[in-house]
């Protein structure tokens, strides 16, 4: 009885009151209303972005010997330190650069945490930030929330290259930030030579930050090297690099990444940092820290992912969609408007109830919806996962 009146006294005096939004023009996200889709209807699930096989195994028996050893508490709020010191490492290896694993590293709860903290920690009221779509959906209202303004400049379709004049024309005064992925979430795309050759005359020219989402660092292609930032000395001293543990070990239920940014900008990310996270999960932090000691840990993610990508092109080929190229990520786009005429909403929607497959309408990674007849698969399954959905997808 108290407990209803409590609710209604609560629901009456919050009746009066106005709060208004600091994010009015978002709602549930795409991957939310996909996955429940998939779920009501029972469809293979290609949408949302997690793989449904296992971790590797060492870092599961890594992660519950360090519960058993005790290491159960809150472990230092910048991230324990040989994990920090592992990546540190891996950095070295994979891209010839000393970093500072006490002044430059920060351990994250995830990625997106990770971008977010990057953008909160440097942009202020009326600060624009450029961004390129489709864009990862968390970019916006990140960069909202802070009261800052997105700039948005559409990819080149069908390559989804970014046009670096239409970049230039953009600039303004209150430019601050230019945000980068690569590899590319939704398409596949990475930055090449090009790329970086213009993001240094520009930044350094308009003096801006960087904020690099890196999360599928590991996951590129064809020979294709990954031109991490971290690479470029004068790139590297105005950014911040978000990476993720959960997409390149198959276990993004972790929640687990890392910042590396000059010392600085980690001064700054950490002050935010320390009062909205302040430490994270000890265990796997304990087992990573291990488990990166050997090179092979993260050398051979790139070959196990493009090994699925194409059989899940080959199994593809079965069917009337046709590909865009993905050279990183776990992602595979595909045209379909050449046998429907819907929107690419309506068909994803209608795959799943019908056919039994779920996947996202790459509009929704357009602030406006732009619709060019693509949808995003994730081939990040089970080699049976895949088979069964082209089944499936073969009968559209």
């Amino acid at each position: 009885m108290n407990r209803i009146i409590l609710h209604e006294i609560t629901k009456h005096y919050m009746d009066g009151l106005k709060i208004e939004s600091k994010l009015p023009n978002v709602g549930t996200t795409i991957f939310t209303v996909m996955s429940a889709l998939a779920h009501e209807y029972d469809a293979i699930n290609l949408s949302q972005g997690y793989p449904d096989f296992e971790m590797p195994e060492p870092l599961v028996r890594l992660t519950s010997q360090a519960m058993e050893r005790g290491f159960n508490q809150y472990s230092p709020m910048a991230g324990w330190m040989p994990l920090r010191e592992s990546i540190a490492s891996k950095i070295q290896d994979l891209y010839g650069v000393v970093v500072n694993p006490d002044s430059e590293i920060t351990i994250t709860p995830g990625g997106t945490y990770a971008i977010y903290t990057a953008f909160t920690s440097v942009l202020r009221a009326g600060d624009e930030v450029i961004v390129f779509e489709p864009a990862y959906d968390s970019y916006i209202p990140n960069i909202e929330v802070n009261g800052a303004v997105a700039i948005r400049i559409p990819l080149q379709f069908p390559s989804y290259q970014i046009d670096w004049e239409e970049v230039k024309a953009r600039i303004t005064p209150r430019t601050r930030m230019i945000a980068l992925n690569s590899p590319h979430n939704p398409t596949g795309s990475v930055l090449r030579e090009e790329d970086i050759a213009q993001l240094r005359h520009l930044v350094q020219q308009h003096n801006l930050l960087i904020m690099s989402d890196e999360v599928y660092e590991h996951l590129i292609y064809d020979h294709e090297p990954h031109r991490s930032i971290l690479r470029y000395p004068d790139l590297r001293e105005r950014a911040f690099v978000c990476f993720s543990f959960g997409k390149v070990y198959h276990c993004t239920g972790w929640k687990m990444g890392y910042c590396v940014a000059p010392p600085a900008f980690t001064v700054e990310f950490r002050k935010v940092h320390q009062f909205n996270c302040f430490s994270c999960y000890t265990p796997a932090q304990v087992a990573l820290g291990e488990y990166l000691k050997d090179k092979h840990a993260y050398r051979s993610i790139a070959q196990f992912y493009q090994q699925k990508r194409d059989y899940f092109g080959i199994l593809m080929k079965q069917t009337r969609f046709k590909p865009l190229p993905s050279r990183g990520s776990y992602f595979q786009l595909y045209h379909f408007d050449h046998f429907s005429s819907e929107s690419d909403r309506e068909f994803s929607i209608r795959l799943t109830k019908e056919h039994g497959v779920a996947c996202i309408p790459v509009s929704a990674f357009y602030q406006e919806g732009i619709d060019n007849g693509v949808v995003r698969f994730c081939f990040a399954k089970k080699q049976e996962t895949l088979e069964k959905a082209v089944e499936r997808l073969v009968k559209i």
